[in-house]
């Protein structure tokens, strides 16, 4: 599931006239990064909701072969992070499945994040597995930080905590969480809030540099990173 439902408001005014998904860094949109890595963890259909500008988005996916594309149209009303996955559900697997931010990337390092998060991955313990980047190892990001990693890779909220890592727009969820949900405006932080209650919210730390594009003035920073560090590279 990639969510790529925002309003990019904050990436105007490129975004008056292209949703922020298909904003190009180094000659490539960020959704078109979202769904290589996808494909490269051999995920065979990704479902991408749309709001803003959302014709946009699905005539440029309209192509895509790997991962196959189905759209989750939320023109008329926009769902929130957590009710977009809520009325995506119908053409989800009843498995864990992966979330994606559409507008956060990374190069990576080694073994690539989503196979690891997979590997990670234990559905006896873990309801949802988020991926967590340090902030000394990204590019973009100028707010606090989000989840205190445990010892066991159970999470809590960091609170700002500087020791705390950054929630890298990526993991694994489990379907069930979802259970007489309704498809209506709401946040992924209340069932982040309910799996640490229940003790299976899990983090994994990234081996990548990580990068979100939040405005204009983010792109040349991110592309300066794609140059500084080689994919790949151990």
């Amino acid at each position: 599931m990639v969510l790529a439902a925002g309003l990019g408001t904050r990436m105007r005014p490129i975004t008056d006239t292209l949703p922020k998904p298909l904003v190009e860094i180094a000659g490539r949109t960020l959704l078109d990064r979202g769904l290589d890595a996808l494909a490269d963890a051999g995920v065979e259909k990704a479902v991408v909701n749309v709001h803003h500008l959302g014709h946009m988005i699905a005539a440029h996916v309209a192509g895509r072969t790997s991962p196959r594309i189905v759209i989750s149209d939320e023109s008329d009303r926009l769902l929130d992070s957590a009710g977009g996955i809520v009325k995506a559900l119908p053409e989800l697997e009843p498995d864990p499945f992966y979330i994606l931010n559409a507008d956060t990337f990374w190069i990576e390092r080694g073994t690539p994040e989503l196979e690891r998060l997979a590997a990670t991955w234990d559905d006896g313990r873990m309801d949802i597995l988020l991926m967590l980047a340090d902030p000394a190892n990204a590019t973009g990001h100028s707010g606090s930080t989000d989840f205190l990693l445990g010892e066991d890779g159970r999470l809590a909220r960091a609170k700002g905590d500087p020791a705390g890592l950054i929630y890298g727009g990526a993991g694994i969820i489990h379907p069930r969480i979802f259970a007489d949900a309704e498809a209506k405006p709401h946040s992924l932080n209340l069932y982040f809030d309910r799996t640490i209650t229940a003790g299976r919210l899990f983090g994994m730390a990234m081996n990548g540099h990580w990068i979100t594009v939040g405005t204009p003035d983010a792109i040349a920073p991110a592309e300066a990173a794609i140059r500084k560090f080689p994919a790949g590279a151990a």
